[in-house]
């Protein structure tokens, strides 16, 4: 059990689960934003689910035939087996997950597999293609390539946390309140907030730019693919807390979920109704 103190009070992290059942619905709703508009509705991630399936498909392709092609990198065989599996898995619960009759019955489950794939496809591709990349440059050796993707994982890592740890302080500060200072003026509220997390992400690119420069030689066509995988990667691990906070409150509040109809549940909405 790991207790990390902040100006709020003790955040709590239990078995790697951050205890947010002291909050009520009402410090989640500006989360709702999303479902109020349609934009994650269960109609439009069946869309995107089925788009998924394709692009996938593509992204393997090109990670690993095209980027992998002659690139030393280590394991890639190995990679290639298991992430094979992993995108078979997704490809053929996305198909299953947007048929309405479906995704209708089990909105949970379809947002966990948008989490899920999303991250795959964003995420982890873009993070595995350029390391590729890196595997076809000249002199080069396994021991780099396997020190270079143990740093950028650990700071991805604490880039994580400290993007979780923001979130949640911001949640206990009520934050993400109905009328609350995020809710009307989000830009201007999360300026001092980004500070840690752009020092953390910010030292990340600085080591990712320094290894380009002693590695590759300004090797400018492999340094943007290096450069524009890793900002993606840590893109995708920003949006991750908040991907998790929506999760759990589509599994603790109905008012997160639809109706049978398509209309979203109002605040205050008992499971079961």
């Amino acid at each position: 059990m790991l207790f990390i103190k902040s100006k709020v009070g003790l955040v709590k992290f239990t078995g790697g689960t951050i205890m947010l059942s002291k909050l009520s619905e009402e410090d989640f709703s500006v989360l709702r934003g999303s479902f109020e508009s349609g934009r994650q509705s269960p109609n439009s991630f069946g869309g995107i689910l089925i788009l998924s399936v394709f692009l996938q498909g593509l992204m393997f392709f090109l990670v690993y035939v095209v980027a992998a092609d002659r690139s030393i990198y280590p394991y890639k065989e190995i990679m290639f087996s298991i992430h094979l599996g992993i995108t078979i898995i997704l490809v053929l619960s996305s198909v299953i997950y947007a048929i309405p009759s479906v995704y209708m019955k089990h909105q949970r489950m379809q947002y966990f597999l948008s989490i899920v794939v999303s991250q795959n496809l964003f995420g982890l591709f873009s993070y595995i293609m350029p390391l590729f990349f890196l595997g076809k440059v000249r002199d080069i050796t396994k021991d780099s390539l396997l020190t270079f993707t143990v740093v950028t994982l650990l700071f991805g890592l604490l880039f994580f946390i400290a993007t979780l740890i923001r979130f949640f302080v911001l949640l206990r500060k009520g934050e993400y309140r109905t009328g609350s200072k995020r809710d009307e003026l989000r830009s201007k509220v999360e300026k001092k907030s980004y500070f840690p997390i752009a020092v953390v992400g910010g030292t990340g690119l600085v080591f990712v730019i320094q290894y380009l420069i002693r590695t590759v030689n300004f090797d400018i066509e492999t340094t943007f693919m290096v450069i524009l995988g890793i900002v993606l990667f840590y893109a995708m691990l920003f949006v991750l807390p908040e991907q998790l906070v929506i999760l759990y409150c589509k599994c603790r509040f109905e008012s997160f979920n639809y109706d049978q109809n398509g209309n979203l549940k109002p605040l205050g909405t008992r499971k079961g109704a």
